[in-house]
C-alpha cells in the first residue's frame, strides 16, 4: 500500500482540537451544525478511580477525552475514523450483583469488597453479637433434659444427645458461611451416630477409645471426599477444614455418654444456668462473673442429690467456663438468626462435654 499523496485540504486542521462551528472547511457550504462540537466529545459512563492516588475521580474529570490520532489520512473524510461507539456497562464480576453498586476504593489488585465484620472493626465497633435470651432459654432446655435423662439410663439420654449433636452439625457450617453444605452436614452427624453407637456397644470404660477412633476415621473420610471434589483449591481447603471441625465437635459431644451419671446431670445442669445469667442485660465482666457464681452453686445444689456432694461446685464451675467459651465463638462475626439459633444453643454444651467427662471420672 503506497503513501497518498498531501491533500491541501488538511492544511491547519489539528485532530487534537475540537472543531469550531463557525470554521468551515473549503468545498463546503457555510452553515453551521449545532452538534458539529459534540460529535468530537467521547461520554464516558460509569465511575472511574485513579489508581496511582487510590481516590476516587468524579465524571465532570473525565468528561472530555481528547480524539486519538490515525496513523494516515483518513480514507473517507476527516470524520471517519473519529466515530465513538456507544458507551457499554462492564458486567458484574459476580453473579447477582448490580451494576454501578458502590464498591470499596479502588486498589492495584481490583475493587476491594470487606465484610461487614471487616467494616466494624476499621470503625471501631466490635463484630460481637451474642445470641440473646431466647437462644438461652432453648439452651437451658436441653442441659435440664440431657441433666434430667442421664439418671434414667444412657438410652434415655441419647435422646437429646442426638438433637445437640444435630444442631451442633448444622450451626457450625453456617457460622463459617457455608449454607447450604448438605453433605458436610451429613457427614458430620453421621459420624455422631457412629461414635454414639460404638459407646453404647463398648461401654462407657472403652469411652475414649470409641471417640477418639471414630474421630480419626472421619478425619481420613473427609479428607478422601475432599480430594474428589472439583471445587477450587482453597474452597477445598476451606471446606476440609469445616467438615473436620463440624464432625469433631458432633463426635466430641458424645462424651456425654461416656462421662459418669452423675457428672452429666451437675454439668448439664450448671450449663443451664450460667447461659441464662449470661443473657441477663449485664455489663459483660458482671455477666461472666455472675454466670461462673451460678453455675457454682447449680453444681452444689444439683451435686447434694448425687454423690458428688461439694465437688459438685468445681465441676458446675468448669463446666460453666466452657460453655461461655462455646457461647462467645457462636457471637462472633456478625451471625445471623440463624447461627443463634443452633451454634447459639449448641455450642455451649458441645464446648462442656470433655471437662464433664474428664472432672467426672477424677471427682467420681
Amino acid at each position: 500500500m503506497t503513501d497518498q499523496p498531501y491533500d491541501p485540504r488538511y492544511q491547519g486542521y489539528d485532530p487534537y482540537q475540537q472543531q469550531q462551528p463557525q470554521q468551515a472547511w473549503p468545498g463546503q457550504q457555510g452553515h453551521e451544525d449545532p452538534h458539529a462540537a459534540q460529535q468530537y466529545t467521547q461520554q464516558w459512563q460509569g465511575q472511574t478511580w485513579e489508581t496511582q492516588l487510590h481516590q476516587p475521580v468524579s465524571n465532570t474529570e473525565t468528561a472530555y477525552l481528547p480524539p486519538q490520532a490515525p496513523t494516515g489520512p483518513p480514507a473517507h473524510g476527516a470524520q471517519a475514523w473519529n466515530r465513538q461507539q456507544p458507551p457499554q456497562t462492564p458486567a458484574p464480576e459476580h453473579p447477582g450483583e448490580v451494576p454501578g453498586a458502590a464498591y470499596g476504593p479502588a486498589t492495584l489488585g481490583g475493587n476491594s469488597r470487606v465484610t461487614d465484620a471487616q467494616r466494624a472493626r476499621l470503625e471501631g465497633r466490635s463484630p460481637i453479637i451474642e445470641p440473646g435470651m431466647q437462644p438461652a432459654a432453648l439452651t437451658a432446655l436441653l442441659g435440664l433434659l440431657l441433666s434430667g435423662t442421664a439418671a434414667l439410663g444412657s438410652y434415655a439420654l441419647l435422646v437429646p444427645l442426638v438433637v445437640l449433636q444435630a444442631v451442633t452439625a448444622a450451626g457450625w457450617f453456617r457460622l463459617n458461611g457455608m449454607w447450604p453444605a448438605r453433605q458436610g452436614i451429613a457427614l458430620a452427624f453421621l459420624g455422631a451416630l457412629v461414635a454414639d453407637a460404638a459407646l453404647l456397644t463398648a461401654g462407657r470404660e472403652q469411652g475414649p477409645e470409641a471417640i477418639l477412633g471414630t474421630l480419626g476415621v472421619w478425619v481420613l473420610l473427609s479428607l478422601v471426599l475432599q480430594l474428589r471434589s472439583h471445587a477450587d483449591p482453597d474452597e477445598r481447603m476451606y471446606g476440609l477444614m469445616a467438615t473436620v471441625a463440624s464432625a469433631a465437635l458432633s463426635i466430641v459431644a458424645a462424651g456425654y455418654l461416656a462421662a459418669a451419671e452423675d457428672a452429666v446431670s451437675v454439668g448439664a445442669a450448671a450449663v443451664a444456668v450460667a447461659l441464662l445469667a449470661r443473657a441477663l442485660p449485664l455489663p459483660t465482666p458482671a455477666s461472666i462473673l455472675v454466670s461462673l457464681l451460678a453455675a457454682a452453686g447449680a453444681g452444689i445444689a444439683v451435686g447434694a442429690t448425687t454423690d458428688l456432694g461439694p465437688s459438685g461446685a468445681l465441676l458446675g464451675a468448669a463446666a460453666a467456663a466452657c460453655a461461655l467459651i462455646g457461647h462467645r465463638v457462636a457471637s462472633y462475626d456478625y451471625p445471623s438468626r440463624f447461627v443463634h439459633f443452633t451454634a447459639g444453643v449448641a455450642l455451649p454444651l458441645t464446648a462442656a462435654a470433655p471437662v464433664v467427662y474428664v472432672l467426672g471420672r477424677a471427682l467420681g
